[in-house]
Parts: C-alpha cells; structure tokens; sequence
C-alpha cells in the first residue's frame, strides 16, 4: 500500500506574490509531492500551503521551503493580523494513508531536528509530537508572538525542542507537529469595531467555555474595513462547521452585527461539507456514496 503524508506548512507572507510563488516553488519542485493548494491572506499577511506525498519527499519539501522562507522573509519588520513566531511559523505532518500517527511525529522530529540543526532556528514540537502536555496547544507556544520570544526563549521552560536557545533574528521560531485534519473556518462580520470580534471569539473557544474542539480570535480586515472571528475545527467531527458558524452568529446578534460572509482556508475534508449540508437542508438519510465525484473516482 502506497504510504501518503499531508504537510500544511503556514509561512509569514502573503502580501508579495515573487517571494510565496519562490516559497511554494520548492514543494513543486519535487517529483514525490503534489500541491493541492496555497492560500495567500493580504491582511493575514501568511500563506497557508497544502501538500500530499510519501514521507520521505513531503518531510525533503517541508524543510526546503522552511530554508527558502528564512532566506527571503525578515521577521524583524513583519507584520499582520496573524499571530507568528516565525518566517515559516508551522509545519504539520497529517497521516493520510498507509502511514500512522506515530510514524507522522518521527517525520515531524526528523523535520525538526534539520530545521534547528542546518537553519539555526529555535523549533518548538506541537500537538501530537509535542515533548511536554503542555506545547501540545500550539497558541500555548505562540502566546507573545516574534516579538516576545527574545525575552522567554531564555528561561528553561522554554528550552526549543531543537536548534540554538536564541531566538534569531531574521527567522524567528517555527513549530513542527503532527495532527489529525482541521479546517481553518473564518466569519466576517459587518462592523469594523475589532473589540466585538475578540469577544466573540472568547465566547466560542473552547478555551473561553465555548465549542469542544474550536480555538477562535478577532482579526480586523484592514482593506475591507471589516473584522473576522477566525476559527481552527481542530477535529471537524467533534465540532462541525455549521455548530461553529450559528454560535458566532448568535453571539454577534447581542452587539447589533451580524455575519456578512465566511471562508475556508485550504482544503476541507468533503465529510466536513456534506454535514452542512444535512443540517441547513434537512437532508435525510444522505451518505458519501450520493456524491458524483466520489463514485466517479471509485
């Protein structure tokens, strides 16, 4: 059985289309890999990528789009609506088939170990290949951004993983996981009042008391004049998307707003869809084989 790993690297640009298409370029470049998709976000200011493979071709494009993203992106004047550590801020490898979960964090040390080793930047493992409980919460690693890591990369307990106890400069730090499928949902809103977003995004995280499996912010939309609640489903079954999209709505009703469109960031499982599907269409008895593409490729 042929073994395919997912990579979902996230870097620090999304404004400069020569420096994401020189980034991307080095996953096109290999022969072992397909690229699915790549997402630029202007106001993010980061470009999430989406890529499939075997191990050993997905693990040699991770890293040399890490290297090309430290060559052409300077952390020190970078700025966004997405917090970041780093040039490439994270690099997940997700199981797809014929490859386990264990075998995902050896990729994601292996990964790790060159990016510290070679690049000289602090990495930080997370989520399933995180070496403490709590580094599994990526936002836990991330909590002061670029910024204020130069002050606590000094303590011990916040030793990286791999590479210098430094931060650097130019790179900043990056986080290398494994983890199951999640799905980057965003929810515009029609206000430009960046508080009522933050507060939204309190009510609906997990973290905030809200939805399971959801870790949420407000984020201002600067060419728009608009804000977002910005959403990861960490696990889309636990937590679908409609669940997600009507408590934003419900709780954007107490400020007088309402949403006004949403996004998916990358790709999205079709399981993910078709349970939107049911719950706004009352669909009964719906099941994956109903869907043509899918018999098709059968």
């Amino acid at each position: 059985m042929a073994e395919i790993v997912e990579c979902v690297p996230n870097f620090s640009e999304g404004r400069e289309k020569s420096v994401i298409e020189s980034i991307v370029d080095e996953a096109r470049k290999i022969k072992g890999v397909k690229l699915l998709d790549y997402h630029p976000d202007a106001d993010h200011n980061r470009t999430v990528v989406t890529f499939i493979g075997n191990p050993k071709d997905v693990e040699n494009a991770a890293f040399n789009m890490t290297k090309m993203a430290s060559k052409l992106i300077d952390m020190s004047v970078h700025h966004g609506a997405h917090p970041r550590m780093g040039a490439m801020d994270v690099v997940p490898f997700i199981p797809v088939l014929g490859i386990t979960m264990d075998e995902c964090i050896k990729m994601a040390k292996r990964t790790a170990k060159r990016i510290g080793d070679e690049l000289g930047i602090p990495v930080y493992l997370y989520e399933e290949a995180a070496s403490i409980p709590e580094r599994k919460n990526l936002a836990y690693i991330r909590k002061g951004q670029y910024e204020g890591f130069f002050d606590k990369i000094k303590y011990d307990e916040w030793r990286p993983d791999f590479g210098p106890q430094s931060m650097n400069v130019k790179s900043g730090a990056t986080a290398v996981g494994a983890r199951v499928p999640l799905v980057a949902f965003n929810v515009n809103l029609n206000t430009s009042d960046i508080e009522i977003a933050k507060a939204i995004a309190r009510k609906v995280r997990f973290i905030g008391g809200g939805l399971r499996y959801v870790k949420a912010m407000g984020v201002r939309l600067e060419e728009r004049n608009i804000v977002q609640v910005s959403m990861n489903l960490v696990n889309y079954k636990g937590t679908s998307i409609y669940q997600a999209f009507e408590m934003v709505k419900m709780e954007a009703k107490r400020y007088g707003v309402s949403a006004i469109g949403s996004e998916i960031i990358g790709l999205v499982p079709m399981e993910a869809l078709i349970d939107c599907a049911q719950y706004y269409l009352k669909v009964e008895d719906f099941t994956m084989n109903q869907v043509l593409e899918k018999r098709m490729l059968e």
